[in-house]
């Protein structure tokens, strides 16, 4: 009965006296065609227009008093419904009356009716020159198209069933149970009570068929398809609504790149704030519900109300966060192992024999680090540096590097597996992208050579392979260029770094004076980080000319394409000063007396007394907070300021009161549109951001603690975005994070190698195992305490003779402050033979060893951790098993409720048969 009710006709007003009832399927152009009349719409349809105002025509008066419903009138005031109260918004398109593309809209919005929408207009209350169209599927439109887009709906509630389980284990649930009474409840789970019961997760579904109508739960018509999917039913067919005869005019894509309308968007479900609390009278509504469960600060530590996002902003967007919550809750075990390496630096620090002979070596003067105003030194001036050094660079760092590369693995393995949940319970396993419609840049390019589509056997444009070819060369060849650009940059951070060091040995403060080499490395942090900033903003420029030189087919494949160039541009932009840092700082300077130069100018810079490691773990904690605070800032502080001034200007030109009147699509309107890129900035930031934490992470172990603490921010703050500063997203669906996951992998498997040239390269982790093992106190004896260590300092240090230095490279002071009497030798940090060895200078044994070590320890790492990686790739399955048998046995119930159903239906139809006297021969069953 209420389906018939529901879809047996529209009321309409004629002349303000009498009702018109039609069928739906006759009724669809009614309203309009009553307002405008039927034979010819004038210009834009204006006379659908209602000047922008809170009251209602007499028209409308003459409805709601017909219908005699209050709920009506609530429904009109909340701006989420067509005048009438009755028929809720879809989806809101947005022109302007002086744009000049008026016969395209007429066209494209007759076609509309056409399919069956029905359209209303209303002018903007702040600018007369907006026009708003609102749109409203009624429910024959929504089952004709929800069957042709395959929606799934739920049909029969789920039955849940208990394994059958040993009497010991139930003892053990049992005392495991008492033991949880006595805890805490868990406080990062939300309130049920609050969250409203979404039905489709309690129920099986099936794609949506008219014709077995009566085997879906429909308790009404009105709410069966819930907001978010009304909206992509009305976008879909949008999306193949002609504009203009000819077989490429069609599309709101198309309108909206020409400019035909300014904005298209579905509503948001009213205000996510409320005067009431939403424990004592409930939410509002699903938007003010997110706000309250998931936006505010107030709910940082509970898990995502996940099914609620997907529900109001869809899968995709769904999926994100759910990825984003997966990521910063695996992040927890990753930052307390690294908080704990750093804990035990600090622990160890007191015995630690290297730090301790540094600080006590006051008579081991070392050479000038640059060129003539760099001063000689004591070793015992870096104490500071090595002890923070030991910090990062200690017996832990190993485990930790081998426990990150196995952390990657094992966190997208278990993404894996929790991809394959979340999409079973959001209907995702058989859900198969639609054939995509063509870019209409490709099918302007190319229309004139056409070929068979294999799938839909149609005609469409083709592009040659050799074009094809030409440009993806062209491409190649603009992404190794910008990359030569990065390279260029950090050579001039190089040369900055070079130039610098002298200039701050030479500076008036002695703060500066005396920590001239840490004052270089943090002023050549900032200046990276600037250029990094100043070059994303033109690789974004070039990343888009690039891929629309490439002419890709489909928007999935220009998507694909933007996001690999987007990455390797940021990636390298990014991470290149680091990997300068890393492997390259003070590895090919030379030595005193032979230091290799820049140009034949510029002496290469050396690492600090205490190791470079100092330096990189300066490049990766300044980038990584400057990094994440700055992006944060443009997440939400630009919105939050376009929507402060926006508010500002209505509130000058209307008044606060008139403000607080508008309605929702006013509101939605006023608001920041979604990215142009959709998710990509978001994905791009915390792919950037794994990189980070795994890459160098031997060389900063808090740098997870720092990603853990940043995602815990950067939830709410996406979270804040999407309910409140941006307009609603269409909702579409995804099975996966696309390309991203692709990404992740390559970025796992590059960081197993940087970090084990980390530990043999940048650390001192080997040179100190091969003194241990083969020079120190303990040689052959098999032990690598810090016993052992005792003369490591001395042994890791050569010795130069002063009079040797170049010219140009002589310091200016002769280094009498420290004995009195002019200096005859000083120190560096390398492996050489000293000045009166047959061969002066030359490498020693000790540093054949230490490369054959370091050499062999990166082998023995990289396939130790690989294989370590593919066993666990291996060992740990895609889908749950739990999860494959629940997928099996709702397969059989649905076919067992399907045959039921279809059974009751034709036993039901004999008896009514039966019931009116007439009576089939050979009937079933």
């Amino acid at each position: 009965m209420e389906a018939s009710s529901y879809g047996t006709g529209i009321s309409a007003v004629t002349n303000g006296k009498t009702k018109i009832h039609q069928p739906v399927a006759k009724d669809v152009n009614i309203f309009f065609d009553e307002l405008e009349g039927v034979n010819s719409p004038s210009k834009d349809d204006d006379s659908l227009l209602h000047h922008g105002n809170l009251t209602s025509t007499s028209d409308d008066a003459s409805r709601l008093e017909a219908a005699g419903e209050g709920e009506h009138d609530k429904n009109k005031s909340n701006g989420l419904y067509f005048r009438d109260g009755k028929c809720r918004i879809d989806y809101i398109l947005v022109y302007r009356k002086s744009n000049l593309q008026t016969e395209k809209r007429e066209v494209f919005e007759r076609n509309i009716r056409a399919e069956g929408l029905q359209m209303e207009k209303e002018s903007s209350l702040t600018n007369s020159d907006i026009i708003f169209v609102k749109l409203h599927a009624p429910w024959e439109v929504l089952g004709k198209y929800a069957e042709v887009m395959n929606v799934r709906m739920p049909f029969r509630r789920k039955i849940y069933y208990l394994h059958r389980r040993y009497k010991f284990m139930n003892r053990i649930e049992k005392q495991i149970s008492r033991f949880r009474g006595w805890l805490p409840r868990k406080p990062m789970k939300l309130d049920k009570e609050t969250l409203p019961d979404l039905e489709e997760n309690d129920c099986y579904t099936a794609p949506f068929s008219q014709q077995r109508i009566h085997h879906f739960i429909i308790h009404n018509k009105d709410t069966f398809f819930n907001n978010a999917t009304r909206s992509r039913i009305v976008h879909h067919i949008l999306q193949r609504v002609k504009y203009e005869e000819g077989k490429n005019k069609i599309g709101l894509n198309r309108l909206l790149s020409n400019g035909s309308y300014e904005a298209a968007f579905p509503l948001h479900e009213g205000s996510y704030r409320s005067k009431n609390s939403i424990r004592t009278h409930g939410a509002e509504n699903h938007r003010h519900l997110l706000y309250e469960c998931w936006a505010s600060w107030g709910v940082w530590y509970k898990y995502q109300p996940l099914d609620l996002v997907r529900r109001y902003f869809g899968e995709k967007i769904g999926l994100y966060f759910a990825w984003l919550g997966w990521y910063t809750g695996m992040l927890f075990p990753a930052a307390f192992i690294g908080l704990f390496v750093f804990l035990y630096g600090v622990t160890t620090l007191s015995h630690c024999q290297v730090s301790k002979e540094v600080c006590q070596a006051t008579d081991i003067i070392m050479c000038p680090i640059c060129d003539k105003y760099c001063p000689f030194m004591r070793l015992s001036d870096s104490c500071v540096y090595a002890k923070v050094t030991h910090l990062f660079d200690n017996g832990a760092t190993v485990f930790f590097a081998v426990f990150m590369a196995v952390w990657a693995t094992v966190f997208l393995e278990f993404w894996k597996r929790r991809r394959a949940v979340i999409a079973y319970d959001w209907d995702l396993i058989d859900w198969e992208e639609e054939e995509e419609e063509i870019r209409p840049q490709f099918e302007a390019k190319y229309s004139k050579k056409e070929r068979m589509n294999p799938i839909s056997g149609k005609p469409e444009p083709y592009q040659a392979f050799a074009d094809k070819c030409s440009r993806l060369i062209v491409s190649a060849s603009g992404i190794f260029f910008m990359i030569c650009v990065v390279i260029a940059a950090v050579f001039g951070i190089v040369i900055y770094r070079v130039v610098t060091v002298s200039t701050f040995a030479a500076f008036k403060w002695a703060l500066i004076r005396n920590n001239s080499q840490v004052a270089t490395t943090g002023t050549a942090v900032c200046i990276n980080f600037s250029i990094i900033m100043l070059l994303n903003v033109l690789y974004e420029k070039v990343a888009l000319l690039l891929t629309n030189l490439e002419q890709p087919r489909t928007e999935s494949e220009w998507e694909n394409s933007f996001t690999l160039k987007m990455f390797l541009f940021q990636f390298v932009n990014l991470n290149s000063s680091t990997f300068y840092i890393a492997f390259f700082l003070g590895r090919f300077t030379g030595h005193p007396g032979a230091y290799l130069r820049l140009i034949n100018k510029w002496r290469l810079e050396e690492c600090h007394p205490s190791g470079c490691l100092i330096d990189l773990c300066m490049q990766m904690g300044i980038i990584m907070v400057l990094k994440q605070t700055w992006n944060n800032f443009m997440e939400l502080g630009y919105p939050l300021i376009q929507n402060w001034w926006t508010r500002r200007k209505l509130r000058q030109e209307h008044g606060s009161h008139r403000k607080a009147s508008f309605p929702q699509w006013e509101k939605d309107y006023n608001l920041q549109p979604m990215n142009a890129y959709g998710l990509f900035d978001e994905y791009l930031e915390m792919i950037l951001q794994f990189g980070f934490t795994t890459i160098f992470v031997a060389a900063f172990p808090l740098a997870p603690l720092l990603a853990l603490l940043n995602n815990i921010i950067e939830i709410r703050l996406d979270a804040y975005k999407f309910v409140t500063q941006w307009r609603r997203p269409l909702a579409s669906r995804a099975k996966d994070i696309g390309i991203w996951y692709g990404i992740l992998e390559g970025i796992g498997i590059l960081s197993v190698i940087t970090n084990a040239f980390v530990i043999a390269v940048t650390s001192d982790f080997i040179p100190r195992l091969v003194y241990a093992y083969k020079y120190g106190p303990c040689a052959g004896q098999g032990e690598a305490g810090q016993k052992c260590m005792v003369g490591y300092v001395n042994a890791s240090l050569s010795v130069f003779l002063v009079s040797d230095f170049e010219n140009r490279s002589e310091p200016a002071s002769n280094g009498s402050e420290f004995s009195g009497s002019p200096l005859k030798y000083c120190r560096y940090r390398d492996y050489r033979d000293p000045p009166h060895a047959p061969v002066p200078y030359g490498y020693t044994l000790q540093f054949w060893h230490v490369l054959a070590a370091r050499l062999a320890f990166i082998i023995v790492f990289e396939h130790l951790v690989f294989c370590i990686k593919h066993l666990i790739s291996y060992l740990i399955p895609d889908l749950p098993k739990d999860l494959r048998d629940r997928m099996r046995r709702e397969k059989y119930l649905i076919q067992e409720m399907m045959y039921e159903a279809e059974l009751e239906r034709l036993q039901k139809e004999r008896k009514e048969r039966k019931k009116n006297g007439k009576s089939y021969h050979n009937e079933w069953p």
